[in-house]
This record gives structure tokens, C-alpha cells and sequence, in this order.
């Protein structure tokens, strides 16, 4: 697995191989800390993808200082033609991916006015009481079902009902969501494809197919609501975007129908992987759950930070270069890919002090949890924060003592931090 490349040679670490992303986020972080002292970017091979065209490869930005610099220069930078897989996807899952992730200014700008409101301070303040509520009824149905999965009982369900009740998605399809959310992000785990490791190249190919086809269904949901919602708007945000009108124009129906995907996926996923590792980590470090439980409205929203910073639920997006460009030391070609691993840069120990370790009290904390500054940065993290914080609360005010009862069962992927299950253990009151 030692890779000779332009970079220089990197012992035993190959971050296009998944067998590296199956190892232990201990082996893999430690990996990290080596990338990081090397005197520059380094360079990986693409993955072996079938139906997509394999490029030379990419640089791999693993320091705080390079990701956040990128981040900021997004005309040098740009997330087109493809910001969320290492290869170009090929054209048939486009159409149902493409989303405003993988776009620039001005048509990144104009999607993104659309939809922008709905997750200001202002407008989530307005959902702070249904928050409150459904995570009263998780917890009471927590109690009454027993210790259990905690993902399946807490963690996945408090995110996909809040961004399905946003969109205006009926509650019978929120299990199938959830099927199709887990397919979108877990394509490369066996469990959500039934693709084997056996069956070698072929695996990632009908990988690809399960992904066109769980898009498909999600677009299938969209344009039915979108049709409804123009007929006859509710006030909802599926109602907002099909009706919104921005400089005369109206996003498309593939326009929307990637949008409501992206929503749909980025409001579920990457929150339940921060509550699951939110629950671990407290677990793992009971001094700082004292620490919160002393003062928990005081101390809450630096624990909220830490979470994300130490869990980093998206691991990495990707850049590609438009011109030349020389930044901290290293020149750059013009179409070069760059990969941004955001869980290497919040552990940079030249920004964070004691970077591996699980601190809710630490200021500042200038993590990239939720992306590097500039215009891609999270949409919906306002939100993100809201619902941990309530769960927590919840969680830690009514079962105190609750915590894992076992190693968590984590989702192979390089793209998702995620947690498939986590056994949890309390005491009913």
C-alpha cells in the first residue's frame, strides 16, 4: 500500500484505498498526524471506479492552514464539475446528484438565496418548539422500548423528522428516507448495497447503480410534493423553493429535485452521526460530561463545537484547480484536484492544542466541522446546532446516566464519518 507519486512516498498509508477507511479512527487519525508533518501536500492515486473516467489523481490537504485557505478562494478553488467524490460521476447519475455543492458563484449564489432564509437564526427560532417536542417523544419512547440501538432510537430519528417536517414530507415515507439516505451516503457498505468486497471492481460500479436508484425514488418524492406545493403552497419549504422567484427565474425541476435530495440527505445523515458520536465521546470522557451536566446551558454550545470538531461527520470534499496557483509553499496546476480532509485539519495540532483530545470547554475553536469558511460553508448548521443541543438536553436531563454499552458499528466510507449502530445503556426513571 506504500504509493510512490509526485508528492513524495508515504509509507503504508493510500487514502484511495477503503480498506484504510475500515481501520480504527485511532489507526486512521495517527495517519493523519503523519500526512500532516510531511513538508507539503502529498499525492494519492484515483480509485479504480468502473464507468467513471480515472484521473492521475489528487493532492490531499490535511492542514487546517490549507483547508481554510482553500476554502476562502473559491474562484481558485472551484467545487465544479464535481465537489463530493474524488472521481467524476458519470453523466446517468448526474442528473439526480448535481446538486448546488457542486457548483460556483453566481448559480451557487442564486440556489442558495433561495432557501437561505428557512435556516437563518430567525426563522429555526420559529421551529425550536417542535424541536423541543420531538425530542421528548424520542426519549419518552426510548424509556418505554428499553436500551437498545441508539442510533435507530434517537440518533437518526430527531434530523430526519425535523428536515422532512421542513420540506413537507409525509411521516409515512420517513422510513423509507432513511433507507434511501443510508444508501446515498453508505454506497460503499455492504450492508446499505448488498455489493460484497468479493466481487472486487464490480462492487463500486453497482454501487453507483443502488445510488442512481435511491436518488431516482427521492427525486420521484420531490416532484410529487413540487407539484402540490405549486397547485398549492402550505408555507413549507418544498412550498418556497418551486414558487420562488430570484431575478426571474425558478429553479428547474432537476434543479429542485437535487436541491430537495441534497436537503434531505445533508439534514439527516451528518447530524445523527454527530449525535451517536456525541453520546460516544461523553461516554469515553465522563469528567467532561460533569463538566456539562454542572452547567449545562453555560457549557452546552462549546460541547456542541467539540462534538463536531472531533467527530467531523463529512470527512472531506473536494476542489478542483482553475489556474496556477502557488499557497503555503506548494505550487498548484491549473486542473489539479485537491481533496480537503476536514477531520485531518481539526486535529492540527499547530491550531488546536491537545488535538486529540475530547475538551467542551476549549476557546477558541476554529474547527471545520461544518466546512471551511466561504461560500459552501454549511447551509444548515444553525439547525445542526439546535437539534444537538436539544437532544442532549433531553437526553441528559431525563436519563443522566445514560451511555454506550458497547463499540459502535461504524459505516465504511471515506466520505461520512457515520455510526450504523451504538448500544446504549441506562437507568429508567
Amino acid at each position: 500500500m506504500t504509493i510512490q507519486a509526485p508528492g513524495g512516498q508515504v509509507g503504508g498509508i493510500n487514502l484511495s484505498d477503503l480498506r484504510f477507511w475500515q481501520r480504527p479512527l485511532a489507526e486512521r487519525a495517527a495517519a493523519f498526524a503523519v500526512l500532516r508533518e510531511q513538508d507539503g501536500p502529498r499525492f494519492f492515486p484515483d480509485p479504480s471506479i468502473p464507468f467513471t473516467k480515472r484521473g492521475p489523481g489528487y493532492w490531499a490537504l490535511v492542514r487546517h492552514a490549507d483547508v481554510t485557505e482553500a476554502s476562502r478562494n473559491p474562484q481558485i478553488f472551484s467545487s465544479e464539475p464535481n465537489a463530493t467524490s474524488v472521481v467524476d460521476s458519470p453523466k446517468w447519475l448526474d442528473k439526480y446528484v448535481n446538486s448546488m455543492i457542486n457548483m460556483d458563484d453566481p448559480r451557487h449564489a442564486k440556489i442558495r438565496r433561495i432557501v437561505s432564509r428557512a435556516f437563518s437564526p430567525k426563522m429555526l427560532a420559529k421551529t425550536e418548539d417542535d424541536i423541543q417536542r420531538r425530542a421528548a417523544r424520542i426519549v419518552d419512547e426510548l424509556i418505554a422500548s428499553d436500551p437498545g440501538d441508539f442510533v435507530a432510537g434517537v440518533a437518526v430519528r430527531l434530523p430526519v423528522e425535523i428536515i422532512c417536517d421542513m420540506l413537507g414530507i409525509p411521516e409515512r415515507y420517513y422510513p423509507r428516507v432513511i433507507q434511501l439516505t443510508n444508501i446515498v451516503l453508505g454506497n460503499s457498505d455492504a450492508e446499505f448495497t448488498g455489493i460484497t468486497p468479493e466481487m472486487g471492481k464490480l462492487r463500486t460500479g453497482l454501487g453507483l447503480a443502488k445510488v442512481a436508484l435511491a436518488s431516482r425514488e427521492l427525486h420521484v418524492i420531490a416532484a410529487k410534493l413540487g407539484k402540490e406545493r405549486i397547485a398549492t403552497p402550505t408555507g413549507d419549504l418544498t412550498s418556497a423553493l418551486v414558487n420562488a422567484n430570484i431575478d426571474g427565474e425558478k429553479l428547474t425541476a432537476q434543479e429542485f429535485g437535487t436541491f430537495f435530495l441534497l436537503l434531505v440527505v445533508a439534514g439527516n445523515e451528518t447530524t445523527r452521526t454527530a449525535i451517536a458520536h456525541g453520546l460516544q465521546l461523553f461516554s469515553d470522557n465522563p469528567r467532561q460530561r460533569e463538566l456539562l451536566l454542572e452547567d449545562f446551558d453555560g457549557r452546552i454550545a462549546g460541547a456542541v463545537e467539540e462534538i463536531v470538531r472531533i467527530s467531523t461527520p463529512v470527512i472531506q470534499f473536494r476542489r478542483n484547480l482553475t489556474r496556477d496557483h502557488e499557497m503555503n509553499g506548494h505550487t498548484f496546476r491549473k486542473g489539479d484536484k485537491v481533496i480537503l480532509y476536514y477531520n485531518s485539519a481539526n486535529r492540527d495540532a499547530a491550531v488546536f492544542d491537545d488535538p486529540d483530545a475530547f475538551d467542551i470547554t476549549r476557546d477558541p475553536n476554529p474547527h471545520v466541522g461544518f466546512g471551511g469558511p466561504g461560500p459552501h460553508f454549511c447551509l444548515g448548521a444553525n439547525l445542526a446546532r439546535r437539534e444537538i443541543t436539544v437532544m442532549f438536553r433531553e437526553l441528559f436531563t431525563r436519563l443522566p446516566d445514560i451511555r454506550t454499552a458497547g463499540e459502535p458499528d461504524r459505516l465504511v466510507s471515506s466520505f461520512i464519518n457515520g455510526v450504523k449502530r451504538l448500544p446504549c445503556t441506562f437507568t429508567a426513571p
